[in-house]
């Protein structure tokens, strides 16, 4: 179990991330690809992660799923951030622009994101993934569903 289903319809968005941090856990695909929520607050979520041999394509070079899933993250995580403990939400749309090749030579990269514009039911959000020095590598779009979770069919203790 993660601590999403731990604690759902009890905790909201920004706390379960912030639980997420401080317990120092991490959603499967952050272990794969191994990267980490650095930071969260209300409306914007950054992650970190060091580009290495895991996350080469088969002809050598860095995967592009590598930015997408970064940026993917911290787009859905700021959406995330503001939610209820009652909603949810899903990745509609994800559009990447790659502005440079990530290399095993990169070093640490982080994907910062934040929301545009957030109704009932959609949330828009857009993503820079850069180097420590800053420069961009790839960037990011992002269009979420937002909705209402279902209740749990456990009984209530």
């Amino acid at each position: 179990m993660n601590v999403f289903e731990e604690h759902r319809g009890r905790l909201t968005g920004l706390e379960q991330l912030q639980l997420l941090m401080k317990t120092g856990r991490r959603p499967p695909i952050a272990e794969t690809l191994d990267f980490n929520l650095v930071e969260v607050e209300k409306g914007r979520a950054v992650f970190e992660g060091v580009p290495g041999p895991h996350a080469l394509n088969p002809i050598g070079s860095m995967h592009g799923g590598y930015a997408a899933t970064m940026l993917d993250s911290a787009c859905g995580c700021a959406t995330h951030s503001v939610l209820s403990a009652e909603q949810g939400y899903t990745t509609v749309e994800l559009k990447i622009a790659y502005h440079r090749a990530i290399t095993l030579e990169t070093g640490p990269v982080r994907a910062d994101a934040h929301i545009v514009s957030i109704g009932k039911r959609v949330a828009f959000t857009e993503g820079r993934l850069t180097d420590a020095s800053g420069r961009l590598y790839a960037s990011a779009t992002s269009t979420l569903l937002v909705f209402e979770l279902k209740a749990s069919r456990e009984p209530k203790a």
